[in-house]
């Protein structure tokens, strides 16, 4: 398995905020020790994302808005040279995309997240939508059928945004309602399925409704299927009433890797301490292990 990993995704922070670099730096440091897992180390190709791959997601102005030193919101901060960040956030998942249709086992595990970075608006401690422009450019460059998988406890808004109605595109996201960002109740559009579970709900209830989005993954036979990876949805994670385990994780790498698909793997979300070994779990079930 190749991981696409930039120590540069870990040079910004702010006292007290979730998102941390440890959250990278700690899983690089496990991933490095383990001895499961075979590893090739890459960091994300010096050219970059074009702004033709970008604009398909985001406007101009959206983009421009990366460079003016005032917070976006609340959640989610300026930093200086965030614009570089993210855009080496949207290149890993470039390249994820490119080594998985070329039958690679791949993992973006970069830093700023993206699932929820709307065509107009950075949010949610995201800043650019990495997996929505990697569905973009696959359908762009010769897919026909894209499916797009969200197992972040938080709904994938901004994917959703960016995604809807697109054709050849199809988005599953599996989350926590009512929770983080109060979207996600029902399914929008042509192309955007929503399977909401309640805070507090049981594994089995929680594992069920990941069943379902599969299955109705499985029904639209994508070329290849695009993964938001959040790991959020586990029971100690600070920022949500979420009952998943470590082993789940391993369930749904499983569960993917029986598609026998591309699978274009990006970090989103997970803020326990127990990150890095939810990650493991979910590789070695993408790998088989």
């Amino acid at each position: 398995m190749i991981i696409i990993t930039d120590e540069h995704c870990t040079s910004y922070s702010r006292a007290g905020h979730a998102e941390r670099p440890q959250r990278i730096t700690s899983t690089v440091e496990l991933l490095k020790q383990q001895a499961e897992l075979e590893l090739t180390w890459r960091t994300p190709n010096s050219t970059g994302a074009s702004d033709e791959q970008i604009f398909r997601a985001h406007t101009p102005a959206m983009v421009g808005r990366l460079a003016v030193a005032e917070d976006f919101d609340g959640d989610t901060p300026f930093f200086e040279g965030i614009a570089t960040l993210a855009r080496a956030s949207v290149t890993a998942g470039l390249d994820a995309l490119k080594l998985a249709r070329e039958g690679q086992s791949v993992f973006s595990l970069m830093r700023p997240p993206g699932h929820h970075a709307t065509r107009l608006q950075s949010m949610g401690f995201c800043y650019l939508n990495n997996i929505a422009i990697a569905a973009l450019e696959a359908t762009a460059t010769g897919a026909k059928r894209v499916a797009v998988f969200d197992f972040d406890v938080h709904h994938g808004n901004g994917t959703e945004d960016i995604l809807l109605n697109q054709p050849g595109i199809e988005f599953f996201s599996v989350h926590q309602h009512p929770a983080y960002p109060h979207t996600g109740a029902v399914n929008r559009g042509r192309n955007c399925f929503n399977y909401p579970v309640a805070p507090g709900a049981s594994r089995t209830v929680y594992r069920a409704a990941l069943t379902s989005a599969l299955d109705d993954l499985k029904h639209f036979r994508p070329d290849l299927v695009a993964v938001s990876a959040g790991f959020d949805a586990y029971v100690r994670d600070p920022l949500v009433d979420a009952p998943l385990l470590a082993e789940d994780f391993h369930w749904l790498g499983q569960s993917l890797r029986k598609l026998n698909l591309p699978l274009v793997n990006v970090l989103e979300g997970g803020y326990s301490r127990d990150l890095p070994e939810l990650i493991l779990a979910y590789l070695k079930g993408v790998e088989g292990k």
